[in-house]
């Protein structure tokens, strides 16, 4: 998925889980890849714990808003 450059980014925090223990965990930061076809659908496009991005109702997480220190931290890809 090729990223919109234009899109600021964004954070969400994971709240629910069923069903996708080992990809996502409860109560961590997780960024949201920008995919307008997804979120039509009730769905965000994130970056698990197997490092690829995948599709989670939007439910399962609380969008959150991070200082810009943090931001800038968790924005780089290592």
């Amino acid at each position: 998925m090729i990223k919109d450059q234009t899109s600021p980014t964004r954070f969400v925090v994971c709240v629910r889980n069923q069903g996708h223990p080992a990809s996502l965990e409860l109560r961590k930061i997780y960024r949201v890849i920008p995919d307008a076809a997804a979120e039509a659908h009730d769905h965000l496009r994130i970056v698990d714990e197997s490092g690829e991005d995948y599709l989670y109702p939007v439910g399962y997480f609380v969008p959150i808003t991070l200082p810009k220190g943090i931001e800038e931290a968790f924005s780089t890809v290592p």
